[in-house]
């Protein structure tokens, strides 16, 4: 039996609740919104586990629920953080099975960045041992998004567009509409991501910042049809983008990139070409979609990054200790996701 500290360093919420604001996963002064704080280890209660933190992730749902712009409401006081890795240590009710085993979690709320983080046992995953810490801090979110969505896509027809395309979710979603043989169109902001793009797996990539780059779309719409547009970004160029889509298009917003608030310019569209604006969650994924169905997904996902066909690009790890000092900064480099380590 682990004897556990009585209390653990955390990374803590200053404020409560919503802030209804929409400024988008931008953090400028981490101390506006985070903490160091020294918390007593928490105790699991039924289903659930606590695990002695290997390694977290930083995401773009992190920093929009660090500032109250999430679909969940802060608790001040609470350690800040979603998604991560480590050991189980100890064990509630009916959690007995994951005693010991090294897990990919997601917590109820929020606790990740800290020592020691309570979580569902049903939302944690035991890793292969040949996936590293780092990939499995990245476990959930990410990849079991990417799979849901891109299923969505390949319902509609084999062309489907994703915005943010650099981002982690954005490649994985291209690698794995490769592999299936479907044709993912990329929408990036920089010139220098479009080879490593198309490497990663899009037919086209077109950049948002090209005056012309709706002309470019509709060239590709009419020629490739896209029915799904997979969209982190929620702009008014995602409106335009959605509005130059065949008839019967779907445009599923993921996450909100920018802090623009887009206007619907065709609503005519919904009404006579069938189109379709909606959301996804993947805490309603998993609610919703049966136990075989998540068994099969989170195989195929651990398959994938067991055997180099997916993997976490990493910006910058920091320490728990300097994530209030330094987390602006890290946030600042592209291409890779921020690891926070104990």
């Amino acid at each position: 039996m682990t004897t556990l500290p009585p209390t653990m360093f955390a990374i803590t919420l200053v404020q409560d609740g919503y802030s209804g604001e929409a400024t988008g996963p931008y953090i400028d002064n981490v101390g506006d919104w985070l903490a160091e704080a020294e918390l007593p280890v928490p105790q699991p209660g039924p289903g659930q586990v606590l695990i002695k933190l290997r390694a977290a992730s930083v995401n773009p749902s992190d920093l929009h629920f660090i500032k109250g712009e999430y679909g969940q409401p802060r608790v001040k006081g609470a350690a800040a953080g979603f998604e991560g890795c480590g050991d189980v240590v100890a064990t509630g009710t009916g959690a007995e099975a994951l005693q010991d085993q090294r897990v990919a979690f997601v917590t109820a709320g929020s606790g990740a960045w800290a020592e020691y983080v309570l979580a569902p046992a049903i939302m944690c995953i035991p890793l292969r041992p040949e996936i590293s810490d780092e990939d499995g801090a990245g476990q959930i979110v990410n990849p079991l998004t990417a799979m849901a969505m891109v299923d969505i896509a390949r319902a509609d027809g084999d062309a489907f567009v994703v915005s943010a395309a650099t981002s982690q979710l954005g490649k994985l979603m291209c690698r794995l509409g490769r592999d299936l043989g479907l044709k993912p169109i990329a929408l990036v902001r920089r010139p220098e991501a479009l080879d490593m793009l198309r490497d990663s797996g899009a037919v086209e990539v077109l950049l948002t910042t090209d005056p012309n780059v709706l002309q470019s779309f509709a060239k590709v719409s009419q020629e490739l049809k896209p029915r799904v547009f997979l969209d982190a970004v929620a702009d008014q160029l995602s409106e335009q983008i959605f509005c130059a889509m065949p008839n019967r298009a779907r445009w599923i917003s993921y996450g909100k990139l920018s802090n623009e608030l887009p206007t619907l310019t065709q609503t005519g569209q919904l009404i006579f070409m069938g189109k379709q604006i909606e959301g996804f969650w993947l805490t309603n994924w998993l609610t919703s979609t049966s136990p075989a169905d998540q068994a099969r997904v989170v195989a195929e996902v651990q398959a994938r990054f067991s055997d180099g066909r997916w993997k976490t690009d990493i910006s910058e790890k920091l320490s728990l200790r300097d994530v209030v000092g330094n987390l602006t900064e890290a946030l600042k480099k592209i291409d890779g996701k921020v690891i926070i380590t104990p």
